[in-house]
């Protein structure tokens, strides 16, 4: 028997429990984990509040990451006792995800954890880490320079948001981070190494088709009026990474930015990442993040606090990363 976070529903309320299951309990897998750490985000807060569409089938152990040891596996490319790391492909939505201490997955799904990793450095990088840096990779790929000029990040005192400040600054760009809280968040960016903060007030806005141009590129973590408004203040020649819906699916812009200034738009989804890149961003995001950042951006909790954090990620209390041990 071992704990893990249980998600049921009745009369559609979700309801969130810890408490003991066995091995049997858990899903088909090739390679059962005994799971050290995990992370919770946005979409965990949203499941494990029933705020949000995001688990169809109950029970549910959310938890869309985790770092651990292996168990068993009857796939030749993982032995018992090898460190590994997952993160996406629909752990915690519809397959039962990280919020336990053991987990039974496909093999196709994990990547050997790094030698300068360990289990609580991995996931206070998790999915929103590897996300962060598949951003910044694939603005430097569309040839972004820090001489260009001032890159934005919105969202930028959530996970994703912190760790691409973070991961920008190191690389020489010059980072304005966007935020709904500028007074509770300013000091902790500019710590992070943002040059300046703005209040995401500043892009919500009913936006011309082009605007002043301000942005040599842009990390979107929030979508909707934020993104449409910075593809309307965008450079000419300059990219977009986005790889976030906190406000939505909408996009109210014209084909004005991608055809007057030739902007292009980067989209990213580290949920099915292939194996080979996933393998290269882990490797590239722990050479880049300075030790600073695991004190500065990241929060620990337990398993029985997660009900609560959830309420606290939903209602946008939590600043940078909040990681769960197990």
């Amino acid at each position: 028997m071992f704990n893990a976070l249980v998600l049921t529903q009745e009369e559609k309320a979700t309801f969130a429990e810890v408490r003991q299951i066995q091995e049997s309990d858990l899903p088909d897998g090739e390679v059962l984990v005994r799971v050290a750490c995990s992370s919770i985000n946005y979409k965990d807060g949203l499941a494990v509040t029933g705020l949000g569409k995001i688990i169809r089938n109950f029970p549910m152990v959310p938890g869309i990451d985790f770092a651990g040891e292996v168990l068993e596996s009857s796939d030749k490319r993982y032995q018992t006792g090898d460190k590994v790391i997952l993160t996406g492909w629909g752990v915690g939505e519809n397959h039962w995800g990280g919020l336990a201490q053991k987990a039974r997955v496909k093999a196709d799904w994990l990547v050997p954890m790094p030698s300068s990793c360990d289990d609580q450095k991995a996931m206070k990088i998790g999915t929103a880490g590897l996300t962060a840096m598949l951003c910044v990779q694939a603005l430097q790929t569309a040839g972004l320079k820090p001489s260009d000029g001032d890159v934005l990040v919105t969202g930028a005192s959530g996970g994703v948001g912190s760790v691409a400040v973070t991961l920008l600054t190191q690389l020489g760009y010059s980072v304005v981070a966007s935020s709904g809280r500028v007074e509770q968040n300013g000091s902790y960016l500019k710590a992070l190494g943002a040059s300046s903060v703005i209040d995401r007030s500043e892009l919500e806005i009913d936006a011309r088709p082009l605007e002043k141009q301000r942005w040599a590129g842009v990390v979107d973590t929030v979508g909707n009026k934020v993104l449409a408004t910075a593809l309307a203040q965008m450079q000419y020649g300059g990219a977009a990474a986005i790889c976030g819906l906190a406000g939505g699916y909408a996009l109210p812009t014209t084909v004005m930015p991608f055809i007057l200034r030739g902007v292009s738009i980067l989209g990213i989804d580290s949920v099915s990442c292939p194996y080979e890149k996933r393998v290269a961003a882990w490797e590239q995001v722990l050479a880049l993040l300075p030790n600073r950042f695991y004190q500065e951006a990241c929060e620990s909790i337990t398993l029985e606090q997660v009900a609560e954090y959830a309420q606290k990620i939903v209602k946008g209390k939590i600043t940078g990363r909040v990681l769960v041990r197990l």
